[in-house]
């Protein structure tokens, strides 16, 4: 790797092992060394590694010579993904959206979304929000806030506008008035947006989370101005939360939605736009791609959609990820307390902050010294200090228990090293 791969690696540096199999909640290293994963493949891998309700499935389709890659031909892999996503998650929570496939990254699901709000409403503007990840293509790199992706970049990217996102390191932001003051000051300086491109919970940015009060704000905003709401769902959806999707808890119905990541149901590629029915205004091919048509994805997102969502939007597969959601915040509770250290997130998507931790700890130390004890969890953050917690949405009570272990135990650890030092 050392040789070969370009430096622009960056998981493989937090990391340092040659992984070779895994399962459920379970890595394995070339040397049998087995790590708790609590990274998931940043969101990616909600059912775990390998999930028995897919697997043979997947091995049964290839067996038959099933399609691997379709285009966007009429395939009977598409047909039944679309009749389960329509069935079990669209149906139940009053949706009509249509389902746009995209290339298979979630950046392109961002390019996608921006580029129909702008063709839909014949401006060019967006707002986003600072802290925000979107992708790093050239439309989702505008609306992402982190310099670090944009260096020598600025001047090729479209008109982005963000704002403060209501809560951040700087503290909380009514984000709603300073919107309202742009759009309806004739003076304020900017073109009225397209579309305001937002997560309800943002991952790489620290696990911030956007109230409710100020979601159904934002979604009555839009409807006032004729501007379109996208959600970025592609980190936080698919179940994370709590919910299929993250914005369900506050009652709003986004214009566009992007999905990436999980809805690939076994770690496959897979990204979709989902678009109001009046929105829908693509001629054919208008945006396009080689490999928007993962025929492997269909079938193992259909499998998961079957499995877990088939008994509702209560049903007992969300009831256990926010009873273990909630199981975790109280197991990092003490923790917390003891050490000035702020919890946040929603589900099973959890951040702790050291920006205040008392004893000095960072959330780079901590997630080093969690490697080397077993636990692969990953930070984010304007500088990295928050670590965030995205285990398996299927973990098992033992090993959520585990690594949570892990995680006090390493800080305690730590924080006691560095009081010692301070004594000394």
């Amino acid at each position: 790797m050392e040789r070969h791969e370009s430096r622009v690696r960056s998981y493989a540096r937090s990391f340092p092992d040659v992984f070779t199999s895994a399962k459920n909640e379970v890595l394995r290293s070339a040397d049998g060394t087995e790590y708790l994963d609590f990274l998931a493949g940043a969101g990616t891998l909600n059912y775990g590694h390998n999930p028995e309700p897919v697997k043979q499935l997947l091995i049964d389709y290839l067996q038959n010579d099933g399609l691997t890659h379709g285009l966007d031909l009429v395939t009977a892999a598409k047909a039944d993904f679309l009749d389960a996503f329509s069935r079990y998650v669209l149906a139940p929570r009053g949706l009509d959206h249509r389902v746009q496939f995209a290339s298979p990254s979630g950046t392109n699901a961002v390019e996608a979304a921006l580029k129909l709000a702008r063709l839909t409403t014949g401006r060019a503007p967006v707002v986003a929000f600072g802290g925000g990840f979107h992708g790093v293509s050239t439309g989702a790199l505008a609306a992402t806030g982190s310099a670090h992706y944009k260096q020598g970049l600025y001047g090729t990217l479209p008109t982005t506008v963000h704002l403060p996102y209501p809560d951040s390191p700087l503290g909380a932001f009514d984000s709603l008035d300073l919107l309202r003051r742009l759009v309806e000051d004739p003076s304020a300086g900017i073109e009225k947006p397209a579309a305001v491109l937002v997560e309800t919970v943002q991952g790489e940015g620290g696990v911030y989370v956007a109230s409710d009060a100020f979601l159904r704000g934002l979604r009555e905003f839009c409807d006032r101005h004729g501007i379109l709401l996208i959600v970025d769902d592609i980190q936080a959806g698919c179940g994370r939360t709590g919910a299929f999707f993250s914005f369900e808890r506050a009652g709003i119905v986004p214009d566009l939605v992007t999905l990436s990541k999980a809805i690939g149901g076994y770690g496959l590629p897979m990204a979709v736009v989902l678009i109001k029915p009046e929105h829908d205004i693509w001629l054919p091919g208008q945006h396009n791609g080689t490999f928007r048509g993962n025929q492997l994805a269909f079938v193992a997102a259909a499998a998961v959609l079957r499995h877990y969502w088939a008994d509702g939007t209560e049903g007992a597969f969300v009831r256990d990820v926010r009873a273990k959601g909630a199981a975790a915040r109280e197991h990092l509770a003490p923790l917390a307390a003891r050490h000035g250290i702020a919890v946040r997130g929603l589900g099973l998507m959890l951040g702790l902050d050291f920006t205040r931790a008392a004893a000095g700890v960072t959330a780079a130390e901590v997630s080093r010294a969690c490697f080397e004890e077993g636990l692969i969890v990953e930070t984010c953050g304007r500088a990295d200090e928050v670590l965030k917690l995205l285990p398996p949405l299927t973990v098992t009570d033992e090993n959520l228990r585990r690594g949570l272990d892990t995680v006090v135990r390493v800080v305690d650890r730590l924080a006691a090293r560095d009081a010692e030092a301070v004594t000394a």
